[in-house]
């Protein structure tokens, strides 16, 4: 069998409940079972790669399945103490295809349907030997012939679409293809079905309308069981202390889902609390070439929002959701949208932001392309910037301020405070290959605007605080009276940087002090 109740899912299942670290999250099937044969039996659950859509698919598979007992894998779930626990494992039979496995050496998309329709044509002839001697049109037929009923898992529906041989027309016929297989057809108990991208994405048509969509945008039902809760990264990190929760919260929180509860990317965690070390997990495991094209070619659009993002300051958006079925991105809302369908960014209570540091890392190299034009320019005098601040030559970083303001960047004039903010963060954006850099972080009596905390200690510290309409000594006065040094003072050389512009003599001012811890 290739796809009709196999062991495959079950296999893997398994090998997920022996891992070493492995969250609980089986009540996801109390939420599916009770719309197994109701007018609500289409789901299709779409998230960016890596947040467990894979794992839940198995699980899934796993517990429906009448092909095997799989009594062994959860009775020690917390699906085992419900209700219906008995009344529904393995009570049906399972049709599971994952769509991102390609046949070997497959060269075109007729190929890999192809592929996927014999297999299931030869389970179904195996399961029902009254097929055996009949020639069938299409799938939907012989299904029908079967006089049975089906919960169909499917897996990754959108994968094939990222294939470059892959045309419009292909499109079209897949997405008939599963309309013909799925859509008003008796034999279908339920289609789940998964992916990274929303159906109307690429469906501008009924094709596929019967499905109740969930996404990072509008998911208030299923948001708990993709990612990792707060309370569960905390649950892991007492059971194993390879990483701290602080360190796994600033590297990989920034999710929030209806109810403002943190969601943390799980693979990452996953990964972390492995091999021991927080680093960039997510975005190195598949194309990142998503949020460069949403930027790229729309920067007139989105750089100012990101530029703001990228230096902590949170953009107000009314974003209705992302349903566009065209291919191209053309208007903000449209980017945007995308951006968060994609996990690139978190969307709550009509803001957007950078969710974590993970993500933080790929946005600074988006800051350094040569289509962020202007952006671009300023992002490669950083260097510079940071060269002058290690040796306390104020002049010079006040100079190279002055250029930035000359340049009259509309979002860059300082019509407030966030606006100087952004100037610094791309102002210093190469500092941030040696220092983690925390903006309106506590530190002793109050918050800083800017905290350097260097990644190596040999290297010194920066504590950075912005005023407008007032004076540099008095932002190095709020330095030491709040003793924002606090945080740092493990650090033997503290450098305390005060900076100021007048809005009306339109000058910056920048005084630098050394301080050195005992």
């Amino acid at each position: 069998m290739h796809y009709l109740n196999t062991d495959a899912q079950i296999i893997m299942f398994r090998d997920m409940l022996n891992s070493e670290i492995y969250v609980d999250k089986s009540m996801l099937i109390r939420k599916i079972s009770p719309l197994i044969r109701t007018n609500a039996k289409y789901v299709c659950i779409t998230r960016p790669r890596r947040f467990g859509k894979t794992v839940n698919a198995n699980m899934l598979g796993a517990y429906y399945t009448k092909g095997y007992d799989t009594h062994d894998l959860f009775d020690s779930l917390n699906i085992a103490h419900t209700e219906n626990y008995e009344s529904q494992i393995n009570r049906y039979n399972v049709i599971h295809i994952d769509f991102s496995v390609f046949p070997d050496f497959c060269d075109g998309y007729n190929a890999y349907l192809k592929n996927i329709i014999r297999k299931l044509q030869e389970d179904l002839r195996e399961a029902y030997p009254l097929l055996q001697d009949r020639e069938y049109e299409g799938i939907s037929e012989m299904l029908s012939d079967t006089k049975d009923s089906f919960i169909f898992i499917l897996d990754e529906w959108d994968s094939v679409f990222s294939e470059k041989y892959v045309t419009e027309a292909d499109k079209i016929h897949f997405l008939r293809f599963l309309k013909t297989m799925l859509k008003d057809r008796p034999y279908v108990d339920l289609a789940y079905m998964t992916g990274v991208l929303p159906i109307a994405k690429y469906s501008s048509g009924s094709e596929l309308n019967m499905f109740w969509e969930y996404n990072f945008m509008n998911d208030q039902v299923y948001e708990e069981f993709f990612g990792l809760t707060e309370d569960e990264v905390k649950g892991l990190c007492r059971k194993y202390d390879a990483v701290s929760y602080e360190e796994l919260e600033w590297w990989y929180d920034g999710y929030l889902m209806s109810d403002g509860r943190h969601l943390f990317n799980p693979r990452s965690v996953n990964r972390a609390l492995t091999d021991g070390v927080c680093r960039n997990y997510w975005t190195e495991t598949g194309p990142m070439n998503e949020v460069a094209d949403c930027i790229e070619n729309n920067v007139e659009e989105v750089r100012e929002d990101i530029v703001k993002m990228v230096s902590g300051v949170p953009v107000e958006a009314e974003l209705s959701g992302y349903s566009a079925a065209e291919q191209e991105l053309y208007t903000r809302d449209e980017i945007l949208s995308a951006m968060v369908v994609y996990g690139f960014l978190s969307y709550y209570d009509g803001y957007l932001k950078i969710p974590n540091h993970e993500l933080m890392e790929k946005f600074q190299r988006v800051l350094s392309r040569d289509s962020m034009g202007e952006v671009k320019e300023i992002t490669d005098r950083s260097r510079a910037m940071l060269t002058a601040t290690l040796a306390c030559d104020a002049d010079k970083v006040a100079g190279i301020l002055e250029e930035v303001h000359d340049r009259e960047i509309p979002f860059l004039m300082y019509n407030d405070e966030n606006s100087l903010s952004c100037v610094i963060t791309l102002c210093y954006l190469y500092a941030r290959k040696d220092y983690r850099i925390e903006r309106e972080e506590k530190s002793g009596k109050g918050y800083c605007d800017y905290l350097f905390v260097p990644k190596k200690k040999e290297i010194p510290a920066i504590i950075l605080e912005l005023k407008v309409d007032d004076s540099a000594e008095n932002a190095i006065r709020q330095i030491k009276q709040k003793n924002y040094m606090q945080k740092v003072e493990s650090i033997r050389e503290i450098i305390l940087v005060g900076v100021s512009y007048d809005r009306k003599q339109k000058k910056h001012q920048c005084i630098i002090e050394k301080y050195v811890t005992e």
